[in-house]
C-alpha cells in the first residue's frame, strides 16, 4: 500500500508535469521551455530523496523498519494532498511555483526510504528460497501506483481543456490523503521485521556480542556493495521514467500525437506489469538475480532505438504498443528483479541506510533527471535518436555492473557482512 502511494504521487505529477504543470503555473514561457521547467521540478524531487535516505535510513537502522515506514507514508501523503490545494500562477505569482517546489521536495524526502523499507521488510520476513518471488510484491505495489494514477488521469484528461487546467488536475492529488490514511492504519499493525528484532535484542547485550560481528563491522562500512547497488540503480530508474513519464510529454507535445494514447499504454503496462512482476521474482530465485538483470539490461540496451523509431510513425497503434512494452521492462522486470539483489548485497547492521542511500541517489542520477535532460537534448538535436542513446547508455551501466557483482540469491540476511 506504501509503495502504491508513493508510486501514485509521483506518476500523477510526471504526468501532470508532462500535460497540466506548464500552462497552471509557467504560463508565460514557450510551450517547449515550460515542458523543461516542468520537468526540472520533478526532477527537484529526486535529488531531496537521498537526504531522506540517509535521514530515515539511519533511523530505520536504529529505530526500526516499522518506526520508518509510519513517518513517510505521513509525509508522503500530506505532501501530496497540499500540491491539490495550491494557487496557479494567474492566481498568485511565482507564490505557486515556490510552493510547488517545496512540496515536490517534501514528497522526495518521504520517498527516500519508502521503496528500501517495503523491500527490506519483505525480504527479512521471507524464507530465503522465495526471498525473490516475495519482495516483487514491491513491484506490484508500484505498479497498482502507476495503474492507479494513469486511469485517473485518463478520466480527468476527458474533461474539457480549460476545466482540467482550472480544477480537474487538483482531484487526484486531494484524493490521495485517503490512501494515505488507510495505509497508516494497515501499518500501524504491522510486526516487525525478524532480522531487527534479532539485532536489537544483541545491542542491548553487548558483552555478548559475537568476535565475528565485531570483526565484520568495518567490512559493512565499504563502498563496493552501494556502487553495485547505484550501478544496478541507475540502469532500472532511467529507463522506468522515461518510459512512463517523458513519453507521455513527448509523444503529446512533440509528436501531436493525443495525450489519451499514452496515457493509455501507461496505464495498461501498469495492469500487465502486476502479472509479469511476480514471474520475474520467482524465476531471479530459480536462475539467480544475476543473470536475470543481466538479460534485461542487454534488452534495454537496444529496445529504445527500434522503440524511438517506431513511435515517430505517429501511428496511435504503434506508439501504444511501444509504449506498453517499454514501460513492463523497464518499469516492471528490472524493479522486480531488483528488489531482493539490493537487500541481499548489504550486511545487517546498516542495511536500510546504505540501501536507501544507494537507491535515492541512483534515482537522483537517473529517473530524477532523467525526463529533464531528454527535454533538453531533445530541444539541443530535434532528433529521437539522442534519447534512445541516453536510453541506452543507462542500461549499459546496469549491464557491465552485473559482471563485477556476486550472485546473492538465499543468502542469510542476519550475516552483518556485506556480500561483496
Amino acid at each position: 500500500m506504501g509503495t502504491t502511494l508513493e508510486y501514485v504521487d509521483f506518476a500523477l505529477y510526471g504526468l501532470a508535469a508532462g500535460l497540466v504543470f506548464g500552462p497552471v503555473f509557467f504560463p508565460d514561457t514557450a510551450p517547449a521551455l515550460a515542458l523543461v521547467v516542468s520537468y526540472a521540478t520533478y526532477a527537484v524531487g529526486f535529488l531531496a530523496r537521498p537526504a531522506g535516505a540517509l535521514f530515515f535510513g539511519r533511523l530505520g537502522d536504529r529505530r526500526g523498519r516499522k518506526t520508518v515506514l509510519l513517518l513517510t507514508i505521513a509525509l508522503m501523503g500530506l505532501a501530496t494532498s497540499g500540491i491539490g490545494l495550491l494557487p496557479s500562477y494567474a492566481t498568485a505569482g511565482y507564490l505557486g511555483p515556490v510552493l510547488l517546489l517545496l512540496l515536490r521536495m517534501a514528497q522526495g524526502f518521504a520517498a527516500g526510504a519508502e521503496l528500501s523499507g517495503g523491500a527490506i521488510m519483505l525480504a527479512e520476513t521471507a524464507e530465503p528460497k522465495r526471498r525473490g518471488l516475495v519482495t516483487s510484491v514491491i513491484a506490484i505495489g508500484s505498479n497498482g501506483g502507476v495503474l492507479v494514477a494513469s486511469g485517473v488521469w485518463l478520466a480527468i484528461s476527458a474533461m474539457p481543456k480549460d476545466d482540467l487546467l482550472a480544477w480537474g488536475w487538483r482531484i487526484p492529488f486531494l484524493a490521495s490523503i485517503m490512501l494515505a490514511a488507510a495505509t497508516m492504519i494497515m501499518r500501524r499493525k504491522m510486526p516487525e521485521s525478524p532480522v531487527f528484532v534479532e539485532i536489537s535484542e544483541q545491542c542491548e547485550q553487548p558483552e555478548a556480542k559475537p568476535k565475528a560481528v565485531e570483526a565484520a563491522e568495518p567490512a559493512a562500512r565499504g563502498h563496493r556493495a552501494f556502487l553495485a547497488l547505484l550501478g544496478l540503480r541507475i540502469a532500472e530508474n532511467g529507463p522506468s521514467y522515461l518510459c512512463s513519464t517523458f513519453v507521455v510529454g513527448y509523444v503529446a507535445t512533440y509528436l501531436s500525437v493525443s495525450p489519451g494514447v499514452p496515457s493509455l499504454a501507461v496505464f495498461i503496462g501498469a495492469l500487465l506489469g502486476m502479472a509479469t512482476a511476480p514471474f520475474v521474482g520467482q524465476l531471479s530465485d530459480r536462475l539467480g538475480r544475476r543473470v536475470v538483470y543481466r538479460v534485461l539490461c542487454a534488452f534495454l540496451v537496444v529496445y529504445p532505438f527500434v522503440g524511438y523509431a517506431l513511435m515517430n510513425t505517429k501511428d496511435p497503434t504503434v506508439v501504444f504498443a511501444v509504449i506498453v512494452v517499454g514501460f513492463v521492462i523497464a518499469s516492471v522486470c528490472m524493479f522486480a528483479a531488483q528488489a531482493a539483489y539490493g537487500v541481499e548485497l548489504f550486511g545487517s547492521r546498516s542495511r536500510y541506510k546504505r540501501m536507501a542511500l544507494g537507491k535515492e541517489v541512483g534515482s537522483a542520477l537517473s529517473g530524477g533527471i532523467a525526463p529533464l535532460v531528454a527535454a533538453a537534448l531533445l530541444g539541443w538535436s530535434g532528433h529521437w535518436w539522442v534519447i534512445a542513446a541516453y536510453f541506452a547508455l543507462m542500461a549499459a551501466i546496469g549491464f557491465v555492473t552485473t559482471f563485477f557483482t556476486p550472485e546473492t540469491a538465499g543468502r542469510d540476511l542476519h550475516d552483518p557482512r556485506d556480500a561483496m
